[in-house]
């Protein structure tokens, strides 16, 4: 068994580093205060390839997988999560196009997106339907060559920058509820969509969040988006597939929590020693050490089995689970480390506290993860 990264992925992440350190860094801070989605950069990634990494190279993707894209996806958020945020899941969405859709989907919709020229968002929660994803109400219904859709999202990821979406909507409410959705290419200019980006986030301020309403949305047959009344099942090969990455952004700001934390422990003298040479700061790194080798290896594996198509969906609950715990432990570790200057925005860290929370909440609340797991442990 090798564990070693082999040197293609090996200069992926070095790549992804430099780009991180170069084009995101510098603006971080400003971007996230300003809460600005900069498409600029965006063009950036996508010419470097840092964007769709995982989608074939006949529709302007890498074809390096999805460890080449958690590897990105780490790389990038040690400078900042929603920055890492608004490139990697420039694709958003498009993960169901890519496992569902037809060749002439993914000819038409994904090469703009992979040069970061386009973005797309996957349009499915709902203001009263996150994870309860059978809780669902927006309607899309038949008329002659098209469907028509109706309702509102929220909480979507590019909503308001996105040049296409991908649509969870009702399309057979006489079958049973996880029989009763499908999924719809839908273009962002089109009659009838209104959408509202959501401001005073706690974190992730770079990534564009927003409200998408649908008021007799015209859509036709051809965007349908792999098997109607297959929806549901969709979405959740969707999220088994990106809870990965977000488990692969908790061990990006892991690592950049750990890493400005040691370094301050060595800068920082409290009682004239430095202050790394206490018993307690010492604990408060090892175990954020420790978080980062252990979650490393559980997003490597997961994403290494989607790629060779043996996905493990409960090792993906675990690291999503794990990434967004550790996230947060270590955002808080490094805060104390830090002291009264780890409160201040001046600090890396303090953004770092405000960013990590969302790791525990959206592609599934760390609850969710939990049921998951439990009730498949509970069925051997």
């Amino acid at each position: 068994m090798d564990y070693e990264l082999n040197e293609e992925m090996r200069m992926l992440s070095e790549m992804a580093y430099k780009f991180a350190m170069n084009e995101i860094a510098p603006v971080a801070e400003k971007a996230d205060h300003d809460e600005v989605y900069m498409s600029d950069v965006r063009k950036k990634a996508g010419a470097n390839g840092l964007i769709g990494c995982w989608i074939e190279e006949q529709y302007g993707g890498a074809g390096v997988g999805f460890l080449g894209n958690s590897i990105i996806t780490e790389q990038l958020s040690r400078a900042c999560v929603g920055f890492a945020l608004s490139l990697t899941a420039a694709t958003f969405g498009a993960e169901n196009v890519h496992f569902y859709g037809t060749h002439e989907q993914k000819l038409k919709y994904f090469p703009a997106v992979c040069a970061g020229d386009a973005a797309v968002a996957g349009a499915y929660t709902e203001p009263n339907a996150g994870t309860d994803v059978a809780g669902y109400k927006t309607r899309a219904v038949e008329d002659g060559d098209s469907f028509v859709i109706n309702g509102n999202k929220m909480f979507i990821t590019n909503g308001s920058v996105c040049d296409w979406m991908v649509v969870q909507a009702i399309t057979d409410p006489q079958e049973k509820v996880h029989k009763s959705f499908s999924q719809f290419i839908v273009e962002a200019n089109t009659p009838g969509i209104t959408r509202t980006k959501l401001h005073g986030k706690l974190g992730i301020r770079t990534s564009d969040t927003a409200e998408i309403a649908f008021e007799d949305v015209r859509v036709p047959k051809e965007n349908l988006v792999g098997t109607r009344g297959n929806g549901f099942y969709q979405l959740m090969h969707f999220f088994n597939t990106t809870r990965v990455m977000i488990a692969a952004q908790g061990l990006g700001l892991c690592e950049a929590c750990l890493e400005e934390s040691v370094k301050y422990s060595k800068e920082r003298n409290v009682f004239g020693k430095p202050l790394g040479s206490y018993q307690i700061t010492m604990q408060k790194l090892t175990e954020m050490a420790i978080r980062v080798e252990a979650l490393k290896n559980m997003v490597y594996k997961a994403s290494w089995l989607l790629d060779i198509g043996k996905p493990d969906y409960h090792l993906a609950a675990m690291a999503k689970y794990f990434g967004g715990q550790s996230a947060v432990f270590c955002a808080n570790a490094a805060v104390e480390i830090h002291g009264g200057y780890g409160y201040m925005e001046e600090y890396k860290v303090s953004k770092w506290y405000r960013d990590a929370k969302i790791l525990e909440l959206y592609e599934g609340t760390k609850e969710a993860e939990i049921m998951t797991l439990g009730k498949a442990l509970l069925a051997k």
